[in-house]
């Protein structure tokens, strides 16, 4: 991966949207090597996914959680069961399994408490697995990005 592939890839970062023009002009490149590039790119998986990023709140998810949990058995099969639960909650942005206090930490989001109520009850108290889970609301949303930092200066 070159300098020019770095500068595609940070502008695409910043907005998927824009024109192939646009992305030549930045990377100094012509319009059918970057749409070679960004090709090779998406094939070789570096570029994962091209998305649109809500506002939570402009549509009424108005509450963020970070949750750290911990399981009561950590077997292949528990671990891959809560897995399984978190990845089909729409209400979970984020999961990660960490090392620590807990197992896993999630990120969710969720209308109001009553719906959180409602999260919790279906993903930590229905389920015998979950040792604890301990919760910190979010105040304000700081910063939200998953940006991979890429260098562009060599």
């Amino acid at each position: 991966m070159d300098r020019s592939d770095r500068i595609l890839l940070t502008k695409m970062q910043e907005d998927a949207t824009l024109s192939l023009e646009r992305l030549a002009d930045v990377s100094n490149l012509s319009i059918p090597s970057v749409q070679r590039r960004l090709k090779q790119l998406r094939k070789k998986n570096v570029i994962d996914r091209e998305v649109a990023v809500l506002n939570p709140a402009a549509l009424g998810q108005k509450m963020t959680f970070v949750i750290m949990v911990e399981l009561e058995r950590e077997s292949l099969e528990q671990l891959d069961a809560f897995r399984l639960a978190v990845r089909k909650e729409e209400r979970v942005q984020q999961c990660y399994y960490v090392t620590g206090e807990g197992d896993f930490a999630l990120i969710c989001i969720v209308r109001d408490m009553g719906d959180f109520e409602n999260l919790t009850h279906s993903l930590f108290f229905n389920n015998s697995n979950v040792r604890r889970f301990r919760t910190s609301v979010v105040m304000e949303r700081t910063k939200v990005s998953l940006s991979v930092p890429l260098d562009t200066d060599t």
